[in-house]
């Protein structure tokens, strides 16, 4: 057995294979597909047609707005809140800590569909949340037919669901803060305000790349929510890269366009990705 080289290449063979089977191919497949145009088996190469096709897409520049727009408001908003309460559910002072940090990440694992119809049942023009607010003697939002509001509910809905995702994994790097540098900031008078930004963010700064990062491909990604909560309306306003793809794939089956789309998903979380890691000055 020693002797036999090969042996180690058989006990890793089956995952080589279907790793190209169900990865490898298909990467190719589409990357193929997205130089060519037709549908079915009628395909024929179109050389970078339908990336030039890109270029002049207002569809697509529309999609690419509103998803830069979530990006840009949602992901600050929902690593900050997680952030927060992961630095509470971590203090020494709080009972029931297992209860509450449960609560919050209990929205992680549940369906992205059911929570996203859940949803939009609370903000239809009748819906729980506007009576709230016509009880309370304020008027009713338009959540989801304004192209204002119809984003906002998207934040909202995105926030609550992956905050306590977050929270979870802020809080498994809060473990691995030393305790002494607290102690020490609070001997030099430093508040618990200024603990916060000069320990705790510092100290979490991988961490917080990491999910930052993940953010930032699940929300360039993103297609259950607007799906199901808008339907990408009003008027293309919520309409994201995700939902354009779907369309183009699936409605109007144009596979070789919709595979040019992904592969620019693809590009943009690179691009991205490269970014974040130079603002953050890290190198590896």
């Amino acid at each position: 057995m020693k002797s036999k080289t090969y042996i180690p290449y058989l006990f890793i063979a089956p995952a080589v294979i279907l790793f190209s089977i169900f990865m490898l191919y298909p990467i190719i497949s589409s990357l193929i597909l997205s130089f060519q145009t037709g549908q079915g088996v009628n395909l024929t190469f179109v050389g970078l047609d339908n990336y030039k096709r890109l270029l002049s897409d207002e569809i697509f520049h529309t999609a690419l707005k509103n998803t830069f727009i979530l990006l840009i408001i949602q992901v600050p908003i929902m690593v900050l809140l997680a952030l927060v309460l992961a630095s509470l559910l971590n203090s020494a002072l709080l009972r029931m800590k297992g209860f509450f940090r449960v609560t919050f990440f209990l929205p992680a694992v549940t369906s992205l569909v059911a929570y996203s119809i859940i949803f939009s049942i609370m903000l239809m023009n009748d819906g729980v949340v506007n009576q709230l607010l016509t009880s309370l003697g304020l008027k009713a939002i338009p959540w989801l037919n304004d192209p204002f509001w119809a984003k906002a509910s998207l934040i909202i809905a995105m926030t609550w669901r992956w905050v306590g995702y977050n929270m979870v994994i802020y809080l498994a790097g809060l473990q691995n803060i030393p305790e002494e540098l607290y102690e020490a900031a609070s001997m030099d008078g430093a508040s618990r305000v200024r603990q916060f930004f000069s320990i705790t963010i510092p100290q979490l700064k991988p961490v917080i790349l990491f999910t930052v990062v993940l953010s930032t491909i699940g929300t360039l990604q993103l297609f259950d929510e607007p799906f199901v909560l808008t339907k990408g309306g009003p008027s293309d306003a919520t309409l994201t890269i995700g939902m354009y793809l779907y369309q183009t794939g699936f409605r109007f089956f144009d596979f070789g366009y919709a595979s040019t789309i992904a592969y620019v998903i693809v590009v943009l979380i690179a691009i991205m990705t490269f970014i974040q890691f130079k603002i953050t000055g890290d190198q590896e």
